[in-house]
């Protein structure tokens, strides 16, 4: 059996994929062959793969991470929630259909052999799998069946460490509290835990770890200091954008984002967050939209829902008067497709509401299709050719007369996107087009923000490397390789 190790939380957001990513690094950079692997994922921040689907936003950077390109197999279960009819399920990449959450229990035992032959096919190429869990094996209502923490674990004889975060307060009883729950056979695989996300003096924590491993006798692997510059890594989930606020340096241009119950693809704004030029605010609901130079709808996986949820805040309001005064609007794949005139579910792939009209800033109609567009693309801005790269993932095909103004011409000869007449509202179907140095700094020209010297993607990898020294002087990671070993 290859090398593996699990990392299973006390919680959600407890920092497990930070740090299966930092591990990732720290390995690969040993000259171990590492695949990241998260059994089940749910998340609206998904990534394209190479081969035509999509995994969470999650494993495509811990595949980064590990210096190989992200697949299918990095994340076989993937929940992608979709308002009234429940979540997405995609399986090793693809669409299998919507379940609500009472029938996705029913359907997950039927899923493990799609776990395990995808664990299988990291395993064949790999010296070491890193394992991320999904939630908390202390959710005892939710072990039977369970693909994402220890029947995993279980059916693949993985050892385990559980993570828990003190930042949130707690630890102590959570991870004692996991370790009382916990069947004795799971238990059995559990070799130790690492505390997440201190803040001050690491020592004044010895008794509290003497604490734990008595109650529990699981071995402590380390306690993990704050890492601020994570905050520079690609977020993982929602919980991140609540009511952020990036300031940006004096005179920086404003970009006001409108966050919605359904907000996808977030990861899309990252660059932008890290731009001093740019002052970037993420709008939550009930207040009205600031005043910004640009107005930018990100991508959504319930496009009906979230507009008809953008216009119950009056957000559809300040967007137009925002237009009339001369202001800058883009919309990136649903944000698109909110843009238009119109917005058509014939066959209710959404959900019961078949048609609703959009904004109306871009002369475009939408129909949602049944076919889901999921591709890496390249090309050129259709101004400048100045040249991109980033991926589609989207129901639905959008037509008018502004599609006559486009944004991008496709490698393949297509073009994306649309333009108004005036040139003040555009759309785009294309994701990860501002993580492209180029194309970032297009959009500021566009916007009257000032040159950027920010290379982003570098800026990225040497994140990476600054988390996987910060894990090595603070974990005994030589500790946890020999329990990847030990079975």
């Amino acid at each position: 059996m290859v090398a593996r190790l699990m990392l299973q939380g006390t919680g959600s957001d407890v920092g497990k994929s930070l740090l299966v990513a930092g591990l990732c690094r720290l390995y690969a950079r040993q000259g171990l062959r590492v695949r990241p692997f998260k059994p089940q994922n749910m998340s609206n921040n998904a990534a394209a793969t190479a081969d035509g689907g999509e995994i969470g936003r999650a494993q495509a950077l811990q595949a980064r991470a590990a210096g190989v390109a992200p697949s299918v197999h990095m994340n076989p279960v993937l929940l992608k929630p979709q308002s009234e009819i429940g979540a997405q399920v995609v399986v090793q990449g693809r669409v299998l259909g919507n379940a609500r959450a009472r029938d996705y229990q029913g359907l997950k035992p039927t899923l493990l052999p799609a776990v395990l032959e995808s664990f299988a096919t990291l395993a064949a190429a790999a010296d070491l799998v890193l394992v991320e869990g999904a939630g908390s094996p202390a959710e005892i209502n939710l072990r039977a069946g369970d693909i994402a923490n220890m029947g995993f674990a279980r059916a693949t004889d993985t050892p385990v460490v559980i993570v828990g975060d003190i930042d949130r307060g707690g630890v102590i009883a959570s991870l004692v509290g996991t370790a009382a729950v916990m069947a004795e056979a799971d238990a059995a695989l559990v070799a130790g835990y690492v505390i997440n996300r201190f803040r001050g003096d690491v020592s004044l924590f010895d008794d509290g770890l003497k604490a734990i491993t008595d109650r529990t006798g699981w071995r402590s692997f380390g306690v993990v200091p704050h890492f601020a510059a994570a905050a520079r890594l690609p977020a993982e989930d929602a919980l991140g954008l609540r009511s952020r606020h990036d300031a940006g340096t004096a005179g920086a241009r404003r970009v006001v984002v409108p966050v919605l119950p359904a907000i996808s693809n977030f990861d899309d704004l990252d660059p932008l967050r890290h731009e001093p030029g740019l002052e970037v605010i993420l709008a939550t609901p009930g207040r009205p939209l600031p005043a910004a130079d640009l107005i930018l709808l990100p991508g959504s996986k319930a496009t009906i829902a979230d507009l008809l949820a953008l216009r119950s805040e009056g957000w559809d309001i300040d967007i137009r008067a925002h237009a009339r005064a001369g202001g800058k609007v883009m919309g990136l794949c649903g944000g698109y497709q909110m843009l238009g005139r119109r917005i058509e579910d014939p066959r209710g792939h959404e959900g019961e509401v078949r048609a609703v009209e959009g904004l109306g800033l871009l002369d475009v109609v939408t129909v949602m299709t049944g076919d889901k567009r999921l591709r890496p693309v390249t090309g050129v801005s259709v101004e400048g050719d100045v040249p991109f790269a980033g991926y589609e993932m989207h129901i639905g095909r959008t037509d008018g007369p502004d599609r006559a103004r486009p944004l991008l011409r496709l490698a393949d000869g297509e073009v994306d996107g649309a333009g108004s007449v005036d040139g003040r509202v555009v759309g785009s179907y294309c994701h990860g087009l501002f993580a492209d140095d180029a194309q970032r700094a297009r959009l500021m020209a566009w916007i009257g923000a000032g040159p950027s010297a920010l290379a982003y993607e570098r800026e990225v990898d040497h994140v990476l490397d600054a988390l996987a020294d910060h894990l090595a002087a603070h974990v005994d990671c030589d500790g946890l390789l020999a329990v990847s070993r030990s079975r």
